[in-house]
């Protein structure tokens, strides 16, 4: 999947979570890439977001640091 599909599939979720508070909205989004997206789509995220992360939200930019952390 490219960068870009991605990138606008992870905005969306945010734009989701938009309405709670960034402290809560980042663990959210990051919940929910860990339980929906597949562990390959998992890794070409944060492999977008080390390449700079052009286009992610900042709570998504955020949410997607918290899982390369985990891996």
């Amino acid at each position: 999947m490219s960068p870009e599909k991605l990138v606008y599939m992870a905005n969306q979720i945010g734009k989701f979570f938009a309405s709670q508070s960034e402290e809560r909205a980042v663990p959210l989004i990051a919940d929910h890439l860990t339980k929906f997206w597949d562990p390959r789509m998992r890794r070409e995220i944060v492999a977008h977001l080390m390449a700079g992360g052009v286009g992610l939200d900042p709570a998504v930019r955020k949410a997607v640091a918290t899982l390369a952390h985990q891996s």
